[in-house]
């Protein structure tokens, strides 16, 4: 790679980035492009000093993961109408020194679950409440779907719920009845603590789709549950590189080359697991 003054810089911001591949996939795609950039780690406690410092490092572009989604909205200089709506981002991008904010989340989610099954009128659980949890909330109420809430958190889970009008749920009162869809949007079962599932495998039906958001390992836990009792399983790698591919359009203005950043993943997640 090679690194000068005219290098463009991108990187994702959030605690703890032990389990991110975002640098892997996008380094891979501004070298196929052949954009003249690098993608970086920036493990970051607190988001108070993000927005002036990528002002000051001409940052071109940053990802925003776990727990940040949510707090960075109020130090942007302006925020697209629907990452407003959900009132989480995960994308900033540094336009002319004003500070963006974006969610391609809903982008991916949305996209991924479309390729396997439709959601209009169907039953939709999503456990969690947080920045990516109201992402997908958001964008399948916009496509027709019935939804329902389950929260470690009574008062965050109640929030989303009323927001976006679904009955909610704590975790550990989620009926055993048939959802048509599950969305697991915590990041239990994710590397390194790839053991553990956020609720009881109870709820997992034959027939249902069950879709994780965790992407590191590529098969949770919970995934391989799912499949074991003849869900149709959805990996987190499909929203992961979706959400990923826009990002890339926002920050570059040019295409993104999807399939190759999905074979970047898929063969490091491999490769790590061998």
């Amino acid at each position: 790679m090679r690194i000068d003054p005219d290098t463009i810089v991108f990187g994702i911001i959030g605690y703890p980035l032990s389990h991110s591949l975002s640098p892997i996939m996008h380094n891979r795609a501004f070298e196929e492009k052949g954009i003249n950039a690098i993608y970086l780690y920036f493990p970051c406690r607190f988001v108070e000093g993000v927005v002036s410092g990528m002002k000051a490092l001409s940052i071109k572009g940053l990802s925003v993961t776990i727990p940040h989604k949510e707090s960075i909205c109020k130090y942007l200089d302006e925020i697209d109408p629907i990452a407003r709506k959900i009132g989480a981002v995960n994308t900033l991008v540094n336009r002319d020194g004003r500070i963006i904010g974006y969610n391609t989340d809903a982008y991916g989610a949305i996209r991924a679950i479309k390729e396997r099954t439709e959601v209009q009128g169907k039953d939709v659980l999503i456990i969690g409440a947080g920045g990516a949890a109201r992402a997908i909330a958001f964008a399948l109420k916009e496509e027709g779907a019935n939804l329902f809430i389950a929260n470690r958190s009574r008062e965050r889970g109640e929030r989303l719920s009323k927001d976006v009008k679904a009955e909610f749920f704590l975790l550990s009162q989620i009926p055993e009845r048939r959802f048509d869809i599950i969305i697991q949007t915590t990041p239990v079962g994710m590397y390194p603590n790839v053991d553990e599932i956020p609720v009881s495998d109870k709820i997992l039906k034959e027939g249902t789709v069950v879709m994780d958001i965790v992407y590191n390992p590529m098969e949770t836990k919970f995934l391989k549950i799912a499949k074991e009792r003849g869900c149709n399983v959805i990996s987190g790698v499909d929203m992961f590189v979706y959400q990923g591919a826009k990002q890339f359009e926002l920050w570059t203005g040019r295409d993104a080359p999807v399939e190759l950043m999905r074979d970047t993943v898929i063969s490091y997640l491999k490769e790590k697991r061998v």
